[in-house]
């Protein structure tokens, strides 16, 4: 068996140990996982509100499904796709902090010269990886949401506040979702517990994925109504 063999094998093996400790109690991890996202979800929200507060509107009119147009299946498929790119983005990088903590050190000790060094120094460069997709994911996410928010708001007559109230059922799930891998892959890493992350990765992926479909499902047939309700000109 070569190294990158014996690696595989040994994630797998460690990945089934993990998910096999966590059946028994999964409570305490996920709770932990749940408390991180919706941190930074909250977080996240409130900087959105700043920007939508502060941003130009676009005088442009954009499409609402369920108050400019009936609200259809495919704006469903729309919002889900979005998500999913996004939530791949986290996934793929907490698999790096795996591979970073976890398996690179292992082929690291198995090899000799030039292939050496360079697992050596990969680790910190997928470190770095992962910070910088936090990172922009963060500060694309939040933009793009505050400026849609304050054109929204101009165009339906209504508050950024009372603008931020309305999406809060459907933005909090939804954003605690996407934002999982990338908690489990903080906790993991204050703790040195790098094996853990390919099991982290199945089960935050696992859990976000429903979480998704109720948020895009909220957002397309429930949110235009409470939009509705609020604007004077809907």
């Amino acid at each position: 068996m070569n190294v990158s063999e014996y690696a595989l094998v040994r994630g797998g093996r460690r990945t089934r140990a993990t998910l096999a400790r966590w059946n028994c109690h999964p409570a305490p991890v996920l709770r932990s996982w749940i408390a991180g996202a919706a941190a930074v979800a909250v977080v996240l929200l409130a900087v959105v509100w700043l920007i939508s507060s502060v941003a130009r509107p676009d005088l442009t009119p954009i499409a609402i499904p369920g108050i400019t147009d009936p609200p259809r299946a495919l704006d469903v498929l729309r919002i889900l796709y979005r998500n999913s790119l996004v939530l791949g983005l986290h996934a793929f990088a907490c698999i790096a902090g795996f591979i970073a903590g976890s398996s690179l050190p292992l082929s690291a000790e198995r090899r000799s010269g030039l292939s050496r060094w360079i697992h050596e120094k990969a680790r910190p460069v997928a470190f770095g990886w992962v910070i910088a997709v936090t990172c922009f994911s963060l500060g694309t996410q939040a933009y793009a949401l505050g400026a849609t928010g304050a054109t929204l708001a101009y165009q339906l007559h209504i508050s950024t506040a009372a603008l931020m109230l309305t999406v809060l059922p459907h933005a909090i799930p939804e954003l605690t979702a996407l934002f999982l891998p990338l908690a489990a892959w903080t906790i993991a890493s204050r703790r040195s517990e790098w094996d853990d992350l390919l099991a982290a990765t199945l089960v935050t992926v696992a859990i976000a994925v429903p979480t998704l479909v109720c948020a895009a499902l909220w957002e397309t047939y429930v949110w235009p109504q409470l939009l509705d309700g609020l604007s004077p000109v809907a």
